[in-house]
């Protein structure tokens, strides 16, 4: 991947946030122009899942930092959500309540009959 690549994706938010590190007096910061920014494992490990995701999905580096974003900004996902509803991809929220509670139901009708009446130790049996 190139540097230029690396720097597109970086102000997309692709790439994991640069960490404080400890500057000596007169050095740069990495952000500044003429460094190099250092990549940990971790982040050449984020940028492989990035790639994967944009191979695997068929989708272009800004639909995957907007995806990011509609996970992270609760503003952003209700307005997604409700455009979802509004074009039918999303159930509207009280269904999606009531589907709960009907699977809900199902589940507790699908379970084995339980047995009798447990009876208690310590009382009368009825002679039999």
């Amino acid at each position: 991947m190139t540097p230029r690549m690396l720097r597109y994706r970086e102000s997309l938010g692709l790439l994991p946030a640069l960490r404080p590190s400890r500057r000596r007096a007169g050095v740069q910061r990495p952000d500044q122009a003429g460094t190099h920014r250092q990549f940990a494992d971790a982040d050449v490990a984020a940028v492989a899942l990035s790639l994967s995701l944009e191979r695997r999905y068929d989708i272009s580096p800004v639909a995957l930092a907007f995806g990011i974003r509609v996970l992270a900004d609760p503003r952003v996902r209700s307005d997604v959500a409700d455009l979802g509803r509004r074009i039918g991809r999303i159930q509207p929220q009280p269904a999606r309540a009531l589907d709960f509670e009907q699977e809900r139901a199902l589940r507790l009708l699908s379970q084995p009959p339980t047995r009798g009446p447990v009876r208690r130790s310590g009382g009368s049996t009825p002679p039999g």
